[in-house]
């Protein structure tokens, strides 16, 4: 294991939240002006991630969207599939999320979990699991000829991390919603979790649309590193913008009884 991967312990090796701020800072510029270029020029982008529980899939999406319009940049996390929902072709509930010209969509979890969850745990045969993995680099496929860019990413955590993470999110009161009870029986399939995965790279992972590993060890590096390679994998350009100047305005003071009609909430801090 590199100094890279190494617990987050170590302190030599601890990237200083000064330092990080001021990468992801630079990131968050460059994002907005790919979000610019999106809607400038009606690109379609779509963004999977995935990865075991714990990976690193909610932070990493939540610092990527954290400075950019909902209205462009949108996250699908789907709940499980309803009863209706079960009876349709698998590929059916994902199509109407699909990104329209001038959107950014991030699937946090996606069509994969065939591949993965449901396989593992027993919610479709293997035979559904297989003849997933033989449609999906298809599917994939007409995705990117529509003019879809298609981004894949697989976050990969060590089983030491991956139970730390899961051990804060019991102890944590503003994590515990992080947990599920399907958290809990997946922790014990670590081996069919990592077979399931090693299938699924290697039967749709194609020139279209490859499989991105990133090494989700260190959360703050994860981030910056992900983010960095995104950004270098979207063709975007900066969009001129004319420069806006505030007018001039004039502001007449409250009067007492207008102020009073107003109901402030109570200041505690």
């Amino acid at each position: 294991m590199s100094s890279k991967e190494s617990a987050s312990g170590d302190e030599s090796n601890t990237l200083k939240r000064k330092d990080y701020d001021k990468a992801m800072a630079k990131l968050h510029v460059e994002l907005v002006k790919m979000q610019e270029w999106v809607k400038a020029t009606g690109a379609k982008v779509c963004i999977v991630f995935e990865g075991r529980d714990g990976a690193g899939k909610g932070g990493t999406i939540k610092a990527i969207t954290e400075r950019v319009s909902p209205r462009v940049f949108r996250v699908v996390a789907l709940p499980a599939p309803s009863d209706r929902e079960k009876s349709q072709m698998y590929a059916q509930r994902y199509l109407p999320h699909l990104p329209a010209a001038g959107e950014v969509v991030i699937f946090d979890r996606s069509w994969y979990n065939r591949a993965g969850v449901e396989r593992v745990m027993g919610f479709c045969t293997e035979e559904e699991a297989k003849r997933f993995l033989h449609v999906a680099p298809l599917f994939e496929k007409l995705m990117v000829l529509s003019g879809i860019v298609l981004l894949k990413y697989w976050l990969e955590v060590s089983p030491e991390e991956q139970t730390r993470r899961l051990q804060d999110r019991i102890e944590d009161g503003r994590k515990s919603w992080k947990l599920s009870p399907m958290d809990i029986k997946s922790f014990t399939r670590w081996d069919d979790y990592t077979r399931a995965r090693d299938e699924m790279i290697s039967a749709t992972d194609s020139k279209d649309a490859p499989w991105l590993v990133a090494n989700s060890n260190d959360k703050k590096r994860l981030r910056l590193n992900l983010i960095t390679d995104l950004l270098g994998r979207i063709p975007y350009q900066e969009v001129e913008r004319e420069k806006v100047r505030l007018p001039k305005r004039k502001v007449k003071a409250d009067a007492p009884a207008a102020q009073r009609r107003l109901r402030f909430i109570k200041e505690v801090y």
